[in-house]
């Protein structure tokens, strides 16, 4: 697999000629690998709940990728955009809720 290329200003990942938000440079890798980890198992979850036909397992798991990705920064108001203390509470608020189950 090759790395993807990231855009001049490092906002953006290039991946198959489509533009991807990237994650905020800010994370601390713990807090990176662990929203991944989040991500990943949602993913997962997903998947599984496609092949059973479960549409409130399904919706339940997506919600979860939704909140991984904005703790990732890749989704919700661009990190850019954000000041660094708030930057910080995003993914702190994404893990809380993600560790404990939340949505």
């Amino acid at each position: 697999m090759c790395a993807a290329e990231r855009s001049d200003d490092g906002r953006y990942v290039l991946i198959g000629g489509r533009r991807w938000r990237a994650s905020d440079p800010l994370l601390p890798p713990d807090v990176r690998e662990r929203l991944v980890g989040h991500l990943m198992a949602a993913r997962r979850a997903v998947a599984s709940a496609r092949r059973r036909g479960d549409g409130d397992a399904e919706g339940v798991a997506r919600g979860r990728v939704q909140r991984a990705k904005e703790g990732l920064g890749e989704r919700g108001r661009p990190w850019w955009e954000l000041p660094r203390a708030e930057r910080r509470r995003r993914w702190e608020s994404a893990l809380g809720d993600l560790d404990s189950g939340e949505r």
